[in-house]
């Protein structure tokens, strides 16, 4: 796909809790097609101490409002002074970035997408596209406590929604691999993104299953096209670069 450097214009900007805020992104021109799993490389204009560009998943695409999404987890300087952005303001964004997760090839199959924390991010844009395949999208989102749940209300819209949460404050007590809706539904793929030990743990729940699984990745990713190597990840064929050859990657190619 071809890449764009622009600078978006901030439409709106919704800090969701104390940490998270959603950037929503607009531009004068119908913004270019983009696919869940996908990211964009942020400038960092306004902070001082920020030079390399920060990778942000792409949270979803509007196409009526021509607005781009992007769920930011503020928890170092760069991201700190994207959190402070006010609406009108520019953010010079690099995109699409890397390969996306694999599609629905029938009406029928069913795809269990699975979310920790801020990696819930690119699963709102993928439950979008398995919509558009009239197919339902089944969610299962975990967080360390409720309030650390993020776009609730957008996911419900698009498909059924699990929930667990290490302190049992909403949904099922425990790890996203500790609810029973693994036991009891079948699924055809299953999609995830979040922590290392939650992406491992569900790739192996899904090799033991014989399901196909994908993980999209969440190294750290300074260039954005496989020129700098601060992304590697060791794989069955090699070192490859999480930047261009992923994020997202069939579990069996991981060493995990």
């Amino acid at each position: 796909m071809k890449k764009f450097i622009k600078d978006l214009t901030v439409s709106s900007l919704e800090h969701l809790n104390d940490k998270h805020v959603l950037i929503k992104l607009t531009d004068s021109s119908p913004l270019p097609p983009m696919l869940p799993g996908q990211f964009v490389e942020v400038r960092v204009d306004k902070s001082s101490f920020t030079f390399l560009r920060r990778p942000i998943s792409i949270n979803y695409v509007d196409t009526e409002r021509n607005e781009l999404w992007l769920l930011v987890a503020a928890i170092g300087e760069g991201t700190h002074a994207m959190a402070c952005l006010n609406t009108g303001d520019k953010l010079n964004c690099m995109f699409p970035l890397g390969n996306g997760f694999s599609m629905p090839t029938a009406s029928d199959q069913r795809f269990l997408l699975v979310g920790g924390g801020v990696g819930v991010a690119p699963l709102l844009y993928f439950g979008k596209y398995i919509r558009k395949m009239k197919s339902e999208p089944i969610f299962l989102l975990g967080a360390r406590t409720g309030k650390d749940l993020l776009e609730m209300d957008a996911f419900r819209e698009l498909g059924t929604v699990h929930v667990t949460t290490e302190d049992g404050s909403v949904g099922e007590k425990g790890f996203v691999t500790d609810h029973p809706v693994l036991q009891r539904e079948h699924f055809d793929q299953i999609s995830t993104c979040g922590p290392k030990p939650m992406m491992v743990a569900v790739a192996k729940f899904a090799r033991k299953a014989g399901i196909r699984c994908e993980a999209s990745l969440e190294n750290m990713m300074a260039c954005g096209v496989g020129a700098c190597l601060c992304c590697v990840e060791k794989t069955t064929v090699g070192n490859l670069c999480v930047c261009k050859e992923g994020p997202v990657f069939d579990v069996n190619r991981l060493l995990w």
